[in-house]
């Protein structure tokens, strides 16, 4: 095998990967049976009328909004962090910290059973994707190499949030 056959093999597999990845993170696979059902639950075309465009794109199709671009990545008001899908109470401003990376972070939820994981193999390197248990709304993803006392960095899309000042 030369090296032009190796390197196009090699790409067509990270494609692969990154729509396998994709495509299970968006529900693209498996029956409707196999779907989770949300107390929250809309037709894509009531979701588009909710939310904006941005908002859309980010929370309910798994996007990613430009680092730095949300206001409430430097929002250090006492208050509640939102989710702007269906209003539930997901992170406190007391646990909100600057991570630097450009994304509104905190070290932990309200309580663990707002949010649900799944496995996100976009990037190739396996994630931990965050999601409103409420609605299924993609949020962001958690890392560890967060803060104590959990160690946990959950960063959220701005945009998926909603802020609410104590």
């Amino acid at each position: 095998m030369n090296r032009r056959i190796f390197i196009g093999l090699l790409s067509a597999a990270a494609v692969g990967t990154i729509v396998a990845g994709k495509g299970y993170a968006m529900g693209w696979f498996g029956s409707k049976e196999d779907e989770k059902k949300f107390p929250v639950s809309m037709s894509e075309a009531e979701w588009k009328e909710k939310l904006t465009p941005e908002q859309f794109r980010v929370l309910r199709k798994a996007g990613t909004e430009p680092a730095r671009s949300s206001p409430l990545d430097k929002n250090y008001e006492k208050g509640i962090y939102h989710c702007v899908g269906c209003d539930t109470a997901l992170f406190s401003s007391e646990h909100k910290f600057d991570s630097g990376t450009g994304w509104p972070s905190f070290y932990q939820p309200i309580n663990e059973e707002v949010l649900g994981y799944s496995k996100d193999l976009v990037l190739l390197i396996p994630r931990t994707e965050e999601h409103c248990a409420t609605c299924g709304g993609h949020l962001g993803h958690v890392f560890d190499d967060g803060p104590q006392p959990t160690g946990k960095r959950h960063c959220i899309n701005g945009v998926t949030l909603k802020f609410k000042a104590a």
